[in-house]
């Protein structure tokens, strides 16, 4: 009788524990097929976006809309660097350590940024001073009401048509007062790479009578920026994303619990 009673539980145990990896298996593949055609959540480490969006908070990213249409000018979109970001590798959490296996495997050791769209390919951008109050982004000579309540600084490739350059081959440079700064820079973004597959040699800055700087974004490129302007490493410190680089727009705020809501 015990006999019996040992091989049934045996039989139960064995039973379970094939249902619990039958069961285990489809989760996986039903997160790898969620998570690369429809949602993904991304943690947001930087204040680069604030007050739109905070430091901590997670967001949900929808990608299905720009597998449709491209993004519009004024858009959040989520996008892979076109350069290893070694420090944001560093800042992601355990959770997010693990969906990150389920990237393209073109974007290992890419990270992911969320920013504002402010340029497309062919678009002509120029932060124009605006008395008492800051720059705002103009796009072939025009301010879009989208970004009219938004205030950029002149930073990056603004300041210096070289900046470009000068972070993808700082010991060139050694001279330049900022020359420690596109030393650490370079390190941390792994800029080299990315500078000599999209920008080197290409004529995208534009040094105006007035002294400012304008740059043309390249065909089949997007320029962001970021919404905390003076804190954001954006566009202006490393170029253009590719259009194979978009991933999506974060639609839902969902943590913490008490920032529950739509993002714009």
């Amino acid at each position: 009788m015990k006999k019996k009673t040992k091989e049934k539980i045996k039989k139960r145990a064995k039973y379970e524990l094939v249902e619990w990896g039958k069961a285990f298996v489809v989760a996986v593949i039903a997160a790898a097929i969620i998570r690369t055609l429809i949602f993904e959540t991304m943690l947001v480490p930087t204040g680069s976006m604030y007050p739109t969006i905070k430091p901590g908070e997670r967001l949900l990213v929808e990608k299905v809309t720009y597998a449709f249409r491209e993004p519009k000018i004024g858009e959040i979109v989520v996008f892979w660097t076109p350069f290893v970001d070694k420090m944001a590798l560093k800042q992601m959490h355990l959770f997010d350590k693990f969906m990150y296996l389920l990237s393209p495997p073109q974007f290992y050791h890419h990270a992911r940024y969320v920013k504002r769209l402010v340029g497309k390919g062919g678009d002509t951008i120029t932060l124009v001073p605006i008395p008492g109050v800051g720059y705002k982004v103009y796009r072939n000579g025009k301010l879009d009401p989208v970004l009219k309540n938004r205030i950029y600084y002149p930073q990056g490739i603004f300041l210096d048509p070289e900046f470009y350059e000068k972070m993808a081959y700082p010991d060139r440079f050694k001279n330049d007062i900022n020359y420690r700064a596109f030393k650490i820079y370079s390190n941390a973004l792994d800029f080299k790479r990315c500078y000599e597959k999209y920008e080197a040699g290409k004529s995208y800055v534009k040094v105006k009578s007035d002294g400012s700087i304008s740059v043309k974004v390249p065909k089949g490129f997007y320029f962001f920026m970021g919404d905390n302007s003076p804190d954001s490493l954006d566009s202006r410190f490393w170029g253009f994303v590719p259009r194979s680089n978009i991933i999506g727009t974060p639609f839902l705020r969902i943590w913490p619990i008490w920032r529950f809501g739509i993002v714009r």
